[in-house]
């Protein structure tokens, strides 16, 4: 423990002074010495730091959306090369590095906080030791080392004796159902708060293994919490249970109002947002709109809840449009062609309309009925006998004179249905 201090003890002195300034807030409301102005001094310093971490919480998002995003060329790179694992991580590295993604991101608020943690950890320590600490003095100390929770020390742990314990004028009875408790309630928030991530927020229509490491996580991180808070103090216990509370709301919230595309949680928002739309005939938030801006610029690429809440805007007699925003479009849902195909795009513009395709005798005669009626005065574009060519003439003068041509017998086999011109030399027969 000793290495572990010596590594955090550059923040061990800033979050020794921001918990004394907290304590003489909620000391004079509650008193120096109990454990309401100690332990609400610990939920101030998570919510101080979590506030400062919402950056870092910001882009973990993006980075697990990008993961997201980024699992079916994943899953194609795993099964291209399934037996070669060298050129498979050497292909992950590079899709990475194309993309921009970065899988540690997610990972960033947990890193970012580590040091307060161990700080804090090491300031309950101390008081539990009886040293002084940072900015913590003689006066402060023996105000901490008084102060308990629920009837347990702000410094007492699961696995104190009963010598340790009775030191800090407590039962260890009571210690070790108080720090039971938390610590059961500190697993249960950290299951639940990545059991809410895995069923509501990650897109179910691709199955890769990075969902079933999540899956994993889901089992594994509550044991670990389990494990590890048997040596925890009573103020880490109340720091760290605070602190997942904290991510389970905060999560909570993003999935509600920006989930993942393809998942639960997104066809809920998007029926949510259908509902509102049609009522209001407009888009009101900006982040509904920049939602509403991002399905439209996928076009054929919407996923199944995208393409329901498209199709539900037109049954309203709605367009959505470039920019986020939604139009009238009355003529879309009601305007239909004589065979029942819409005339209208969603947009209200007019849909191009295909010529009907005419019969035989339609095209054999110029056209459909009603255009040879409409033209029957005008002229005639067939060949009259002035129009004839002339070499089309002595033939004709030849037939009235009665005079045969000069291939009447070709003619003659041509009338009988016989085909006209050269005719092939038929083969011998083999007698």
């Amino acid at each position: 423990m000793d290495t572990i201090a010596s590594l955090f003890s550059f923040i061990t002195t800033p979050v020794s002074w921001v918990i004394v300034q907290f304590h003489s807030v909620y000391g004079a409301l509650f008193g120096p010495d109990t454990g309401w102005a100690w332990g609400l001094s610990i939920v101030s310093l998570v919510i101080l730091i979590r506030i400062c971490l919402i950056p870092l919480f910001v882009k973990q998002i993006k980075a697990t959306r990008a993961m997201q995003t980024l699992q079916p060329e994943m899953k194609k790179i795993q099964e291209r090369y399934k037996n070669d694992k060298q050129r498979q991580s050497e292909e992950m590295m590079k899709l990475y590095k194309e993309t921009g993604t970065n899988p540690l991101s997610s990972c960033l608020p947990i890193l970012a906080q580590s040091p307060f943690f161990f700080a804090l950890y090491h300031v309950l320590n101390s008081i539990a030791n009886n040293d002084t600490i940072g900015v913590i003095n003689d006066s402060l100390l023996k105000s901490a080392q008084q102060a308990h929770i629920f009837g347990a020390p702000l410094a007492a742990k699961f696995t104190d004796s009963s010598s340790d314990v009775a030191a800090l004028e407590a039962s260890l009875t009571t210690v070790r159902i108080v720090t039971a408790i938390m610590i059961v309630l500190m697993s249960a928030s950290q299951f639940f708060t990545q059991r809410q991530l895995m069923t509501k927020n990650i897109d179910t229509t691709v199955k890769t293994p990075f969902m079933q490491q999540q899956k994993m996580l889901m089992y594994v991180f509550p044991v670990m919490f389990a494990v590890f808070g048997i040596n925890f103090p009573v103020g880490v216990l109340v720091y760290w249970l605070t602190t997942n509370v904290w991510t389970m709301g905060q999560q909570m919230y993003v999935i509600r109002n920006n989930p993942t595309p393809g998942s639960k949680a997104q066809a809920e928002y998007l029926e949510r947002l259908t509902k509102h739309v049609t009522r209001h005939d407009k888009v009101g938030k900006r982040r509904d709109r920049a939602i509403v801006k991002a399905i439209v610029a996928k076009g054929r690429d919407r996923n199944e809840f995208e393409r329901k809440f498209i199709n539900g805007l037109s049954k309203a007699g709605l367009a959505a449009q470039a920019d986020g925003t939604v139009i009238k479009s009355d003529t879309a849902a009601v305007a239909q062609a004589e065979d029942g195909s819409p005339t209208t795009t969603a947009a209200g513009t007019p849909k191009r309309q295909q010529p009907k395709r005419q019969s035989k005798s339609q095209r054999q005669h110029g056209g459909p009925a009603g255009a040879r009626t409409a033209g029957e005065n005008e002229p005639k574009t067939s060949l009259t006998k002035a129009d004839e060519p002339e070499d089309a003439k002595p033939a004709a003068a030849a037939k009235k004179g009665g005079a045969k041509p000069a291939g009447g017998s070709t003619r003659s086999k041509a009338q009988s249905g016989q085909r006209k011109g050269p005719q092939r030399p038929k083969s011998p027969s083999k007698k």
